[in-house]
């Protein structure tokens, strides 16, 4: 899942079913990510999903009707921005994956994403930014430090802390580069072609790193993609768009601080991943600054898949 920024209507009570629905069905994607690098590789995981959800997308606006309506400018920012929020955030991240970085901890990484976003609005578009959202970033950073601890090994090293963080710098600036979009293409077909030019490179990198078969598990495999293509992206954007329609377009973004301890309680059920007193202590600090920023940001961003 991903943040663009959008005019909001007004915040309205959300349902409390497709609610709920919507932050399991976001927060599982940490889950069935790591799960699809573990069965094969990371970059052939993403090609294999980015091709199949711009192909089910597409023809799923088919059936609907749904306007294509975008000019060849607008048509090239959607592309670039989906470039930006698709291959370069996801590829980042799954790599990460692939090297050990927890689900939980990548949850947090983007779950600050759109604090950062905030931030690096002031400060490359001298927009105003809240003390309290300075203190809710900073609270969040102090979060995902003390839930990876002093041993980074256990947490992939390095190497994968890096890479998740510059994931959550790449949704940040992906999301301020849906205002250069300049215009409010149809939903469903933006998201189809930022899936459909992501696949290419993202297949190449495969190839080219990879190999052409980099399967482990092939029921792994075939099972987790399936789920990253249905369930996480395509059921996942139905219910966002259900939320936007229902609660006004900022309404799935106050969702967004629930997902760290949804997405903790899956990884226990099944990766296996235990939080320790010091990991749990983290994880509430993160979310309790994340959820205080948010709830302050400036209107704007409304999440999609």
């Amino acid at each position: 899942m991903s943040l663009t920024s959008a005019p909001v209507a007004p915040t309205r009570h959300l349902p409390v079913l497709p609610a709920a629905a919507f932050v399991l069905v976001w927060s599982s994607g940490y889950i069935a990510g790591p799960a699809a690098v573990d069965a094969a590789a990371p970059f052939s995981v993403l090609g294999w999903r980015f091709t199949l959800a711009a192909l089910l997308g597409g023809a799923v606006a088919l059936a609907l009707r749904r306007p294509f309506r975008m000019p060849r400018g607008v048509l090239l920012r959607v592309a670039v921005v989906g470039l930006l929020m698709n291959a370069c955030q996801f590829g980042l991240m799954y790599v990460a994956f692939d090297l050990g970085l927890g689900a939980t901890v990548s949850s947090l990484f983007h779950a600050l994403s759109p604090v950062l976003t905030m931030l690096l609005a002031a400060l490359l578009l001298h927009e105003r930014v809240a003390a309290l959202q300075v203190v809710g970033f900073v609270l969040g950073v102090v979060g995902v430090l003390l839930v990876l601890g002093p041993d980074l090994e256990a947490a992939g090293g390095l190497p994968a802390v890096a890479l998740g963080a510059a994931s959550m710098l790449m949704l940040s600036i992906g999301t301020l580069g849906q205002r250069w979009i300049g215009a409010s293409p149809d939903l469903l077909w933006s998201t189809t072609v930022q899936f459909a030019v992501s696949a290419p490179p993202m297949l190449l990198a495969g190839l080219l790193t990879e190999g052409a078969w980099p399967v482990t598990d092939p029921t792994a495999a075939v099972v987790s993609v399936s789920y990253l293509v249905v369930v996480y992206s395509l059921v996942g954007l139905a219910l966002l768009a259900m939320l936007v329609l229902r609660g006004g377009s900022g309404a799935a973004s106050s969702l967004f601080f629930l997902s760290p301890p949804v997405t903790a309680v899956l990884a226990w059920l099944v990766l296996d991943e235990a939080l320790g007193a010091r990991e749990l202590a983290g994880l509430v600090v993160a979310v309790v600054g994340v959820a205080a920023a948010t709830r302050s940001r400036p209107p704007g961003e409304v999440l999609t898949t």
